[in-house]
């Protein structure tokens, strides 16, 4: 059940109704539920007692973010809630097409800056500035954004980037750990303080995902290591390698059960980040290995050991001070862990070196018991500054990706809160001071600048009134005098000067700003601030001196002395290092350095698109379900959340030049080109003209009335898809070189360009296909035509090669025909051949078969290629055989008695074929074979001998 505690009792209902006026209450309770509203500019009527009452209501239901205009508020749970930072709601955010009508959330502002790097919208770089007080949660919140940039914006393609990717994600998020270790610890506010600022620069490249970081801190508290407030803690990695050492560990590092330190005070005390095994893994991952880390650890042993030694005040000043109990052991075992020689260290410790005149002559005169507890001090603050910065460098080399690899990045401030302790000295003004300038830059920002913008650019405006804190930055950091301005000439003059005389100079050169305040009840010399978030006592006293950071020579000396390796690394020894008391080159001050540095931050700031977060404490016990109403409502006053409601619920956040309007927008002239064809509807030609020339003002101005003439349209396309809320257009003015606009006249436009392209992408789709069907069908039927003539040409070379065979043929049979019929001429050349008429056959005899007749004229066409048929080895049989030889000679179709035909089958050897005479037969031969016809020849193959006698061959030539 949530308390309401306001000083004196509690109680929801008995405070409630006295803390606001009875007809406010009857006006509310007409209003819908508070807890319901979202963002505080729906309160009505928007007063500090409204925006209070609307901010508990939510806490008591458990929903700690609540829009404020332009900013985040976020209320403190207290408590941890595991799925309010799942990484489910982290992708559920991230594939929002709208994120912002989801439920308020830090989320919402990270995919905000994402998308808005997305869209490449000047100023691309974005910036997120946490601010709020010590324990107000902007360490959570900043760690919780790195979580988010890191699952949204690690999208690889390929195995191996992915690898790369989740390898960046987690060197980035173990770099939380590490600072938070070694440079956060427990305050009065706070159990896990930042004593340092820092700003994460989160690097992306072209396709928006995250390929590395960048760390760069600010004023580190590193008196914290050897001066603790009361009820204060050191920095959290002391606690852990004492809580969380092992035996072998604590007996290497001189650190036994139950040991106290000096400089390790409330150690009974056990917090959550009292975790030694998490610090060791997310160290190891950004790597640093095991031995350096127990080398780290050493090192840090040894200084809680030298926060051990003690001094006696020395009774002669002649002689330096002695030590007091243990302190002897407590500087050896110091020396054994730093490795630093133990005489040495001792000697400079008690004696302070100092050369005087031309000769540079060396006198040693030893210091008193508070001059030896301040070198002790500054020693130790040297060392564990030096291992500060160089973790930080670690850090950087381990995450930071290279130049050109990354275009845009995502900037994360955390930066040390608003602070107001009993005894406040150089650290909380610097602080401070860095507070003052973030509100000074959001004041710039947002109200100052935006209805400054609006006069400017012809809006009709009624001006808000806010707190602006110019003054007071006046009085810290004003030119020519101010407080730091004061400070640092005490630092140059290096004289002696006691607080009295500075707090006096103060007094007396900056009378006259109203911000400077003065508490007579005080007995100690100090001086008020009256800063925005509320006044301010600092005690001048050690001002200057801190303000100097003196660091002896001598103890650099001894530290390069050092045979540890890590002390090596941090103390290099320089071989062009000029003897003390001869360079003459002025020497910093810590106020110029943060000055310097906060400089360098807030340009980084104006150069990118800011978007903040108000993180606000409901108590100061960090007890959950307890809501402080005066507590809130003093952060609401300092924070100046109630102008902030009043300009952005009538201003316009949302700011864009002519030119990128038109050039990003004009694509919503087609909308207005389909629905009416009016004068400002040109055609593309014109319109190509007209953006040629869209630099000239009198160009710009139809283009603009163009475009907004289609607004009514997309607020009735936005209606008829189911959401009335956007019916009523949301107002958005043209000024003179920029128009303004309204987050969802924003989200409107952008959803009737999405729209557009949309339609315009299915044009060019719709374009494509027909282009690609065409080209498809014209290279079908060309495959066709090719085809088919292929097919004809290789259909017309195949007839052209059987014709050319089929003649080849031919002219080859033609000339063996001409040649058997030569030789046959020349064999028969003056023969004279009487045929008998045929003896009429007997009525008995049988006529040949019709078949035989005609194979018999067949034949006798080919009588020699008969011939060779009739006398080979295989071919036709029995009759048939006797019919073509009898055609091969000619012979009368009558008796066949009278014949006698021999064949080379009948016998082996070469036979002659003989045919009886019939008649008168002569033959007129030049040489007639007939009287050798019965002796063998020698064969010849290129002769034949005559008709009478063919020789024809079996397989064995020789046997007659």
């Amino acid at each position: 059940m949530l308390q309401q505690v306001n000083g004196h009792s509690s109680g929801s209902d008995t405070q409630g109704g006295g803390f606001l006026r009875e007809d406010l209450q009857e006006f509310l309770s007409g209003e819908a539920p508070l807890h319901q509203l979202d963002d505080l500019t729906k309160v009505n009527p928007v007063t500090l007692e409204t925006v209070l009452r609307c901010l508990q209501a939510r806490y008591a239901a458990d929903t700690f973010y609540t829009n404020a205009g332009c900013t985040l508020v976020a209320l403190n749970p207290f408590k941890p809630i595991p799925q309010l930072y799942s990484t489910a709601l982290m992708r559920e955010y991230h594939a929002a097409p709208q994120p912002q009508k989801l439920k308020p959330h830090i989320f919402t502002v990270g995919e905000q800056t994402y998308r808005n790097v997305k869209s490449l919208i000047e100023p691309v770089n974005q910036s997120i500035i946490v601010s709020g007080e010590s324990g107000a949660g902007k360490t959570w919140t900043s760690r919780c954004l790195m979580k988010f940039y890191a699952v949204v914006a690690a999208s690889p393609t390929s195995w191996e980037s992915h690898k790369i990717a989740e390898r960046i994600e987690q060197r980035i998020l173990n770099s939380n750990p590490v600072m938070e270790a070694f440079g956060n610890a427990c305050t009065l506010r706070n159990n896990n303080s930042s004593r340092f600022g820092k700003f994460i620069q989160l690097q992306l490249n072209r396709a928006q995902q995250m390929t590395g970081a960048a760390v760069q801190t600010y004023l580190l508290e590193k008196t914290r290591v050897a001066c603790q407030a009361s009820s204060e803690r050191n920095f959290h990695i002391f606690y852990q390698i004492c809580k969380g050492a092992s035996t072998d560990e604590r007996l290497q590092w001189h650190l036994p059960e139950g040991a106290a330190f000096s400089w390790l005070p409330n150690p009974e005390r056990t917090l959550e980040e009292d975790c030694f095994e998490v610090t060791r893994e997310a160290m190891l991952h950004l790597g640093i290995d095991n031995p350096t880390q127990n080398n780290i650890f050493q090192v840090l042993a040894g200084l809680l050991h030298l926060g051990n030694i003690r001094f006696a005040d020395s009774e002669d000043e002649a002689q330096p001070c002695q030590l007091m109990g243990d302190a002897k052991c407590s500087i050896r075992t110091s020396a054994s862990l730093l490795q630093l020689p133990e005489d040495p260290l001792l000697e400079t410790l008690q004696i302070r070196t100092i050369r005087a005149g031309r000769q540079q002559q060396v006198f040693r005169k030893p210091c008193s018991r508070a001059e030896c507890d301040t070198r002790r001090d500054c020693l130790a603050k040297l060392v564990y500054a030096r291992l500060f910065d160089w973790l930080v460098s670690v850090i950087n080399s381990s995450i930071c990706a290279d130049p050109d690899s990354w275009t845009t990045f995502i900037g994360l401030l955390d930066v040390y809160g608003f602070e107001s302790f009993p005894n406040n000295s150089l650290e909380q003004l610097c602080i401070n001071y860095a507070n003052e300038k973030l509100q000074q830059h959001f004041v710039a920002h947002y109200l100052k600048a935006q209805q400054e913008e609006y006069t400017v650019e012809g809006l009709e405006w009624s001006f808000v009134n806010y707190q602006d804190n110019q003054t007071c930055l006046d009085l810290i950091e004003g030119s020519p005098i101010s407080i730091c301005s004061l400070i640092n000439e005490e630092c140059r003059l290096n004289r002696p000067s006691s607080a009295a005389q500075l707090q006096t100079r103060i007094e007396r050169a900056l009378a006259g700003n109203p911000c400077l305040g003065h508490n007579k009840l005080s007995q100690e010399p100090s001086f008020i601030v009256v800063h925005y978030a509320g006044p301010v006592q600092y005690h001048t006293a050690g001002l200057v001196e801190k303000n100097k950071d003196p660091v002896p020579p001598e103890l650099n000396r001894l530290l390069q002395q050092s045979w540890d390796p890590l002390l090596k690394v941090l103390f290099p020894t320089d071989p062009e290092e000029q003897p003390s008391g001869q360079s003459r080159a002025p020497v910093l001050t810590v106020v110029s350095k943060f000055k310097a540095s906060l400089e360098q931050l807030l340009q980084v700031l104006h150069s990118t698109t800011p978007h903040y977060i108000r993180c606000i404490k409901p108590n100061s016990q960090g007890q959950a379900h307890i809501f402080l109403q005066e507590q809130v409502l003093s952060q609401l006053e300092a924070c100046g959340l109630v102008e902030t409601i009043h300009i952005s619920a009538a201003g316009f956040p949302i700011r864009i030049s002519h030119q990128n309007f038109v050039e990003r927008y004009e694509l919503l002239r087609r909308l207005r080109a389909r629905t009416s064809s009016g004068p400002h509807s040109p055609s593309p030609d014109e319109r190509h003209s007209e953006g040629s020339l869209c630099t000239e003002a009198a160009t710009l101005q139809p283009l603009l009335q163009d475009i907004l003439h289609t607004l009514p349209a997309l607020s009735q396309a936005a209606a008829t898809l189911g959401d009335p809320a956007e019916a009523t257009p949301a107002p958005v003015c043209c000024g003179r070189t920029k128009v303004f606009m309204t987050d969802s006249m924003l989200e409107l436009l952008e959803h009737g360009r999405a729209q557009v392209l949309e339609q315009c992408a299915r044009c060019i789709q719709r374009g494509w296909r027909r282009h690609w069907h065409r080209k498809q069908e014209r290279q079908r039927q060309a495959a066709v035509l090719i085809q088919a003539a292929i097919r004809s040409w290789l259909t017309r070379k195949h007839v052209q090669r059987l014709h050319t065979a089929a003649t080849v043929i031919k002219r080859a049979w033609k000339r063996w025909r001409i040649g058997m019929a030569f030789l046959t001429s020349k064999e028969l050349d003056g023969v004279e051949e009487k045929y008998v008429s045929p003896v009429p056959l007997s009525t008995g005899s049988c006529l040949l078969p019709q078949t035989q007749s005609s194979l018999l004229a067949a034949i006798i066409r080919l009588w020699p290629l008969g011939l060779v048929l009739a006398n080979a080895s295989v071919g036709v049989q029995g009759f048939r055989r006797k019919l073509v030889v009898w055609a091969c000679l000619q012979l009368p179709t009558g008796s066949h008695s009278s014949y006698k035909v021999q064949t080379a089958q009948e016998q082996a050897g070469i036979t002659s074929i003989r045919a009886l005479p019939q008649g008168s037969i002569k033959f007129h031969c030049r040489k007639s074979p007939l009287p050798y016809a019965d002796i063998c020849p020698e064969p010849s193959p290129y002769s034949v001998t005559g008709f009478n006698q063919i020789l024809l061959e079996r397989h064995n030539l020789g046997h007659v």
